[in-house]
């Protein structure tokens, strides 16, 4: 990934700041997969619009979607460098017990913005007196995130007494940590999960999983522990810890034998699924950490289409999107999310990615609502 291209003019430009989704969809109306979450779908370059609830009906039997299982955690906690306040943000557990970490300064509105990580040896004091220590930056990248070690303390029961979820000032409030969670998490056995909510699966309930179902839409989860994405910078992501089961392997090898479409539910399933897929486009179990970027140039191999949530223009996501889509298909899509006021962020509107439009396909742009 060139920094030309990753930083390219898109066509579409900036997003207005009353675009942003400052609550959940439940608190603007009657819940997550109702009519307050809307949908907007790409079939190559061409677009329709719909309420989420619609998704069963714009899937088709035999066609899987892949989802990510992470829990989101309280992953935000107060503390102090000297006098000073800070806020950590836990990024992500590594295989030797510490943390990647960023370190956040209070804005006095209850969010946070960012400050300069480190320098080595810098002692952040933790509710508890639990001492965390700044060692080293994660990459040579940049000083953003800082692997650091709290000795023998008990982090991820640091998080469930003291922490609360990760949120940024585009939103209008804390929230209680279970409007962070999906529908799809599973808790983990050593405390790990993202520090922020693989947010493309949060439309979806127990009821609507249920129709899926009985239209013949499988499911195949992974899991992959996303790190923190500061609000301020679109990098490119650091590695970060996935498995992708033998038994969703084999789901998602059959789906594509038999004609099905292989959806990813987020960018996080998309990095799963594809780090696990080999040239020949067959995905076997795999468990470990990826640092994979998926980009227009690397393609993708496994994977035909994408449900996600809308990024920034500057978002190194969307070269995973054109990955997927095509550059054309995701302009257009952008373009029209604009035109027709669609919601940003984790507790915004969602874009389903298609294929282009295959024979005898029927093409949903004639039931669009007006706006």
């Amino acid at each position: 990934m060139g920094p030309s291209r990753a930083g390219r003019r898109r066509e579409w430009g900036s997003v207005p700041g009353e675009l942003s989704a400052r609550v959940p969809a439940e608190q603007r109306g009657p819940g997550r997969d109702r009519g307050c979450v809307r949908l907007l779908l790409s079939r190559g370059t061409e677009v329709s619009h719909h309420a989420f609830g619609e998704l069963p009906r714009l899937l088709r039997a035999g066609d899987l979607l892949v989802v990510n299982t992470s829990p989101t955690l309280a992953a935000a906690v107060d503390g102090r460098i000297g006098q000073a306040r800070v806020v950590v943000h836990f990024s992500t557990r590594g295989d030797d017990g510490r943390w990647a970490v960023e370190l956040r300064d209070p804005d006095g509105r209850g969010t946070t913005r960012a400050r300069a990580g480190g320098p080595a040896g810098t002692v952040v004091v933790l509710p508890g007196d639990v001492r965390l220590v700044l060692e080293e930056p994660l990459s040579a990248r940049g000083s953003r995130l800082w692997w650091a070690g709290a000795a023998d303390a008990d982090v991820a029961g640091l998080l469930r007494r003291h922490g609360r979820p990760i949120r940024y000032a585009y939103t209008e409030r804390d929230q209680p940590l279970s409007v962070y969670q999906t529908v799809f998490a599973l808790p983990s056995d050593d405390g790990a999960g993202s520090a922020e909510m693989p947010s493309a699966a949060r439309p979806f309930t127990a009821p609507l999983v249920a129709e899926l179902v009985s239209r013949g839409v499988q499911f195949a989860p992974v899991t992959l522990h996303t790190g923190v994405a500061s609000a301020e910078v679109h990098e490119p992501p650091y590695p970060e810890r996935y498995e992708v089961p033998e038994a969703s392997a084999r789901l998602i090898n059959a789906a594509r034998a038999g004609g099905g479409r292989i959806v990813a539910v987020g960018t996080t399933a998309v990095r799963a699924v594809e780090s696990a897929a080999g040239e020949d486009g067959l995905v076997r179990a795999a468990k470990g950490w990826t640092g994979l970027v998926v980009t227009p140039e690397r393609g993708v191999r496994a994977v035909d289409g994408l449900l996600t949530g809308l990024h920034e223009p500057e978002a190194s996501h969307l070269l995973m999107l054109e990955a997927v889509a095509g550059e054309a298909a995701v302009d257009r899509g952008y373009a029209e999310a604009l035109h027709r006021r669609y919601l940003w962020h984790e507790f915004g509107d969602v874009h389903l990615l298609l294929p282009g439009k295959e024979p005898h396909s029927e093409h949903c742009a004639s039931n669009s609502p007006s706006e």
